[in-house]
């Protein structure tokens, strides 16, 4: 499996602790702590990210 290419959130700064997604594989969505990166992480289907990220927005 491809490794995972983790980004902050645009909303974060270099001090900030916050979550970190990958999205660099097509049928995965993978979500980690940014302050354990090499942790555990969580892993959507994109589909179900969409719509989690949709219910943020209502």
């Amino acid at each position: 499996m491809p490794e995972f290419k983790y980004r902050k959130s645009s909303y974060s700064d270099d001090a900030a602790e916050c979550v970190e997604i990958a999205t660099n594989i097509p049928t995965t969505v993978a979500v980690r702590d940014s302050k354990n990166p090499t942790g555990s992480y969580l892993r959507f289907h994109p589909t179900a990210w969409l719509a989690f990220r949709a219910s943020l927005d209502s």
